[in-house]
């Protein structure tokens, strides 16, 4: 299954339950988290999705350690039953 079709879905489903799902895109800075997932109460989620064989580059790794650093929530989603399980989780 393509990344793009996962995450696709993942975006309309935190919509549907009411979220935010913006793509995270900063020029000049490579390997942040492709979205930013914002719940209805307020709680951000930086998820960074990959196919269930995709792998974090070295950049992404690093991007993912810098964010943890500062508290971020930061979430690595492989595949469709990663991101079903992220919304029960997030979304109940």
């Amino acid at each position: 299954m393509k990344e793009s079709y996962i995450e696709g879905y993942m975006a309309r489903k935190v919509k549907e339950h009411g979220g935010l799902c913006y793509k995270f895109v900063s020029p000049g800075n490579p390997g942040v988290p492709d979205r930013i997932v914002i719940t209805p109460n307020g709680r951000t989620i930086y998820v960074e999705l990959k196919t269930e064989i995709g792998r974090l580059t070295k950049m992404q790794k690093w991007q993912r350690g810098e964010l943890e650093k500062r508290g971020a929530d930061v979430r690595i989603l492989c595949g469709m039953d990663a991101v079903k399980e992220f919304l029960r989780e997030v979304f109940g």
